[in-house]
């Protein structure tokens, strides 16, 4: 097996109410160099307190108390994007197709192929890097726009709107010189050298 499945700080949760095949599982993720923290119930996962960073949840679809498609919607109501490969003995279509339409990461039915269930907590650890990249992108934009000025975040949103120099100053009731010193001010603390850049820093700020 090339590679290992985790990298440092990311963690592949599995939650089976199965003893045989919650350690089965646990072992193969390990024998795949991955970092593997399994539970025997819903209660058992939501008590214990998870690390910052990429992961993915291995999840059995019909566990006792809160089941898998109850998880599934209690992560989302959370805002938790952890990608979910649910795996289920009992599957039937309106059970797949509903945790699919919900935002599931994959669906596999035991008995499943080691290869297979390998590839898609690999596939699914490295959506959750993506999204982590993204989130920290995002954070840091928010960071920059802090530093804002009121002024600034004006002359930030009518530039990305396309306004020239001589619009912004007569919208503001400011001179052309002022709107070009805040703009090359905007500029630098958003960290972004042409109005292109500026205007997918808005829309990924909301504020477009």
């Amino acid at each position: 097996m090339a590679g290992e499945l985790t990298a440092p700080g990311e963690t592949v949760y599995v939650v089976d109410d199965d003893a045989s095949m919650r350690n089965a599982l646990a072992r193969l993720l390990r024998s795949a160099d991955a970092n593997v923290v399994a539970f025997e119930s819903a209660d058992a996962f939501f008590a214990h307190p998870r690390k910052a960073g990429p992961g993915c949840l291995l999840l059995d679809l019909w566990i006792p108390g809160l089941d898998g498609l109850g998880m599934q919607q209690r992560l989302k109501v959370e805002g938790d994007g952890l990608p979910i490969v649910f795996i289920t003995g009992h599957g039937d279509v309106a059970s797949s197709v509903r945790a699919m339409k919900e935002g599931a990461f994959d669906f596999l039915e035991k008995p499943f192929d080691e290869e297979r269930l390998l590839a898609a907590v690999r596939n699914a650890l490295e959506r959750s890097r993506e999204r982590w990249v993204a989130e920290g992108d995002r954070n840091a934009l928010t960071r920059r726009h802090a530093t804002l000025t009121a002024r600034e975040r004006e002359v930030m949103i009518l530039v990305a709107q396309g306004r020239l120099n001589k619009l912004i100053a007569a919208e503001l009731g400011i001179s052309e010189k002022t709107v070009k010193a805040h703009r090359g001010r905007v500029m630098a603390k958003m960290g972004v050298r042409s109005v292109a850049d500026l205007v997918r820093a808005t829309q990924r700020l909301g504020i477009a």
